[in-house]
């Protein structure tokens, strides 16, 4: 299956690692590049001004939750997702089937789809890999996945089935797929099983589609396990196609992913911690709650760029996180997604510079260590 519309070019190497520019109706995406989420249409507690402003140019966002609220209509009726969230770049739709099979409990699976139920109201509704792609249709994104499932990484009985499953559903959402302006990803199973996970490379890759995904890591393996399933897969799929790990987006997983030869990321990590108090450093994550820093003058980071380090200190940032006030998220957001989005830059430079190899080692060193002794 061709698209005309998207195109991939690889443009440096250095062992795995690769820089490229994948291109969208919505703009150029340069890679490697991390995609903050935007779960219900929006980047928590930060404007698409301030998202722009960090450098960021692709952002997620969440078929099952808003196929929930507010609705898939509603954001067709508005001109889909761009102009309902008023983010001119790049965006990216998961199919929802992360979402649908952690509901353990609460949901059925069937080899034409699955039935759940709403975390919102406990009212039933039911995805299939056909209704998943209308849904995405009307969100719009520039990327779209195929419908999956997700299953626990170390059931080798299961994986199998549910590989087999989401093989067959791949199909079936690219007879489903209906929009040209869309690129849609299959997405690669199979726990941390290498034979598996080979398999699955293969089938995913002889499609032809625009792009790959590789889901179902991330959810409970060792780094160790996941490492080696990114290099049981990275000989496996296209090299002129660009490669997505889903649901990854620590610094440390950032730097051993594009080692392994991914190019885009995504993960609701940096939002998440910065709500729970928590920024990214050079050497690893501080807790700004930390009394130590109450009278702090330095930013969060002396190398960041970003407006918070470039205009607050640690003390005024520690005093907003003990007063409970709302812009605390908002700063250290914007702080901790400017630097994953500057690492992602410095390690593409390095690319192009072939130092990567030197790059991700100090990195790794440094941030490790500052992990290890904690704060």
């Amino acid at each position: 299956m061709k698209n005309n519309t998207f195109s991939f070019d690889l443009l440096a190497e250095q062992g795995s690692a690769r820089a490229g520019i994948f291109y969208t109706p919505h703009g150029p995406i340069n890679t490697p590049v991390f995609a903050p989420v935007g779960t219900q249409a929006t980047v928590k507690a930060v404007t698409p001004a301030q998202l722009k402003e960090t450098g960021a140019s692709l952002i997620l966002s969440n078929t099952y939750h808003l196929y929930l609220r507010p609705g898939a209509d509603l954001v067709a009726e508005f001109g889909g997702l761009h102009e309902f969230m008023q983010w001119p770049g790049p965006m990216l739709t998961d199919s929802g089937g992360f979402q649908v099979f952690s509901l353990s409990g609460t949901r059925k699976v069937d080899e034409n789809g699955v039935t759940f139920k709403s975390h919102i109201d406990g009212s039933y509704h039911r995805f299939t890999p056909e209704s998943s792609i209308a849904v995405q249709e009307q969100l719009g994104a520039d990327i779209i996945m195929a419908f999956d499932e997700c299953a626990v990484p170390d059931d080798l009985s299961y994986n199998r089935k549910s590989m087999a499953r989401t093989h067959m559903w791949v199909e079936r959402c690219i007879k489903a797929k209906t929009r040209n302006d869309q690129a849609l990803f299959g997405i690669v199973q199979g726990g941390i099983f290498p034979e598996l996970r080979e398999e699955s490379a293969r089938f995913i890759a002889a499609l032809g589609l625009p792009g790959s995904a590789i889901g179902g890591l991330s959810v409970g393996e060792t780094k160790a396990q996941m490492h080696a399933m990114l290099e049981v897969v990275d000989p496996l799929l296209p090299r002129n196609k660009p490669r997505y790990l889903m649901g990854v987006g620590s610094p440390e997983d950032l730097v051993n992913g594009v080692k392994r030869g991914i190019d885009i990321f995504d993960c609701v990590l940096p939002t998440r911690l910065a709500r729970h108090q928590a920024a990214f450093t050079q050497t690893g994550r501080i807790n700004l709650m930390n009394s130590r820093y109450s009278r702090d003058h330095h930013p969060i980071d002396e190398k960041c760029q970003c407006y918070t380090c470039q205009n607050f200190t640690r003390a005024y940032l520690r005093h907003l996180v003990v007063a409970k006030e709302m812009l605390a998220s908002t700063l250290i957001s914007i702080h901790n997604i400017t630097f994953l989005v500057s690492l992602m830059a410095h390690i593409r430079q390095s690319i192009f510079d072939r130092t990567f190899d030197d790059f991700a080692e100090e990195f790794l060193q440094n941030y490790t260590a500052s992990k290890k002794t904690g704060d």
